[in-house]
């Protein structure tokens, strides 16, 4: 059966539709957008309790270091196996269809690339690209998944463990666990995503904003907005007069700056509000 929106979110709809008609629309993605691709959301239903790696922490101490990549080896393929689900195929036809020209996404799943989205602006990097932070070389996540892999070769990646948005699987008993370094200059490699405490790079933010800056309307979906990085652009979308129209199960930072908001979920909202 089809799902069914609520009245009053088929109300708010059909009110966003009108305000987005005709305009160039930039989209801000969040975390919520791939809960139906099977990534638990940090805040909505079925949300995870946050333990976050800190930047400073994982640079300054191997341990940490250990503690990240074991989760990560663990958690990883909960990121890996996940396929868009309708909200992302939405917004890639939104964008085919010339409807939308730019995406921003907090998520670091790759998940809108793989739906067809070409112009993507990945806010906090990438989970499927690492980095070494000396160098700068960059490998591909499978590269030193095979590097852990024959490191930690009794490492069970099978296990039941809760995941979290970031690929992370919550595990103990990791001071065993064997990081390489960097293969061309044994530096410390981490995966090219922005951590907390870590801020977004200049370059990429700017470029955001300025996409911001060219389109009509700001398209908020599936995010709390709690994180600031998000927030700033529906504050600068208010500013400058921009219609904003937020998407959501929930309340966000961001409501009372809103044009309109839409209490749906993303996978069902964002085809009818883009299409019908």
């Amino acid at each position: 059966m089809e799902p069914v929106l609520s009245a009053a979110a088929a109300y708010s709809l059909d009110f966003a539709r009108e305000i987005l008609r005709g305009k160039s629309t930039l989209v801000l993605t969040g975390a919520g957008i791939s809960t139906d691709s099977g990534i638990p959301d940090y805040r909505g239903e079925g949300r995870v309790a946050r333990h976050p790696m800190t930047f400073d922490s994982f640079m300054g101490s191997a341990e940490a270091q250990k503690r990240y990549w074991a989760r990560s080896f663990v958690g990883w393929s909960r990121i890996n196996d996940a396929r868009p689900n309708p909200g992302h195929e939405a917004l890639a036809r939104a964008e085919r269809s010339g409807k939308l020209e730019y995406l921003v996404t907090q998520n670091v799943d790759g998940l809108h690339q793989a739906a067809g989205s070409k112009n993507v602006i990945d806010l906090h990097g990438r989970l499927d690209r690492v980095i070494c932070m000396s160098c700068k070389k960059q490998i591909t996540r499978s590269e030193i998944d095979v590097m852990l892999s024959r490191l930690n070769p009794t490492i069970q990646k099978d296990v039941q463990v809760e995941f979290t948005p970031d690929g992370d699987a919550e595990i103990e008993a990791t001071e065993s666990f064997k990081v390489p370094g960097c293969e061309e200059c044994g530096g410390v490699l981490k995966p090219d995503v922005v951590f907390f405490g870590e801020n977004v790079p200049q370059e990429r933010a700017e470029f955001a904003m300025l996409q911001l800056e060219k389109s009509g309307a700001l398209l908020v979906a599936g995010t709390s907005l709690t994180v600031n990085s998000g927030l700033r652009f529906v504050r600068a979308a208010a500013k400058s007069n921009k219609p904003v129209v937020i998407v959501n199960i929930g309340p966000t930072k961001g409501d009372e700056l809103a044009s309109a908001k839409i209490e749906a979920n993303t996978s069902i909202a964002l085809e009818r509000l883009l299409f019908d």
